[in-house]
């Protein structure tokens, strides 16, 4: 069976969706302000491996857990409406890129999986 990582396209395809997706909430009022300060460059890098290896594909991902990571960002006020706002970005981009319904909704069911973590419930 294949993994979401090589239905989506693999490397290319994460890469260009990281970089479609942080234009995307950079672009967006609701969650441009958490970024405020953040080596993006470093960021879209993080990000990339950490899709990568949830996505199945290779394991190269020395980031932070998804609670440590996201610790500041509730002092600032991150909730459920920007998780929503992630996931809808993410969702968007992918179809762009051309993915199928399907893998753009499971992509949709490991956010939300994350979203307790993320939010720190």
């Amino acid at each position: 069976m294949t993994t979401l990582y090589e239905r989506l396209g693999g490397q290319p395809a994460v890469d260009a969706a990281v970089d479609i997706f942080y234009r995307k909430m950079l672009a967006d009022d609701k969650v441009s302000g958490f970024f405020d300060g953040t080596d993006m460059d470093r960021q879209i890098a993080k990000q990339k491996a950490f899709l990568t290896m949830v996505f199945g594909g290779p394991n190269n991902y020395t980031g932070k857990n998804m609670r440590d990571a996201h610790k500041p960002l509730i002092a600032k006020g991150l909730n459920d409406s920007h998780v929503d706002a992630v996931i809808e970005h993410l969702g968007s981009t992918l179809k762009e890129l051309g993915a199928a319904d399907a893998d753009i909704a499971e992509v949709a069911a490991i956010a939300n999986g994350a979203r307790n973590d993320v939010l720190n419930r």
